[in-house]
């Protein structure tokens, strides 16, 4: 068995409309994305080339713009996008995310909310 190489993105911050109450679509919140993409690195680094791997600064920019996008009412909707957007770069395997939302609509005192799903090509 070839074990991956895993590349991890921690702290991913942006301003979205997502959630089921009305107040969260009005006025937005930020959310916070860790990622982990599974892929094989040996190629890149044999010939220190970035067109081998996964620039990860376009994957940063890509995930911000869909936490931006459309807003959902679940973050278990948006974890998805998120994951499905990451799965369309060539080369990356498996992708794990962890979506924070530390600004939850919680009645009792909190530090976060978190989901983390992993999604493959498999």
């Amino acid at each position: 068995m070839i074990r991956v190489d895993r590349l991890a993105l921690r702290g991913l911050k942006a301003r979205g409309h997502h959630g089921v109450f009305p107040h969260e679509r009005e006025e937005g919140q930020t959310f916070i994305v860790d990622l982990v993409l599974s892929l094989d690195t040996r190629p890149a680094a044999a010939g220190d080339d970035l067109t081998r791997t996964v620039h990860y600064g376009i994957v940063a920019e890509e995930v911000v713009a869909v936490v931006r996008g459309e807003p959902v009412d679940l973050i278990e909707t948006l974890a998805e996008r998120i994951a499905e957007q990451c799965l369309k770069h060539d080369g990356v395997d498996e992708v794990e995310v962890t979506l924070h939302k530390p600004d939850a609509p919680i009645t009792v005192p909190f530090d976060d909310v978190t989901i983390t799903i992993t999604r493959s090509r498999v």
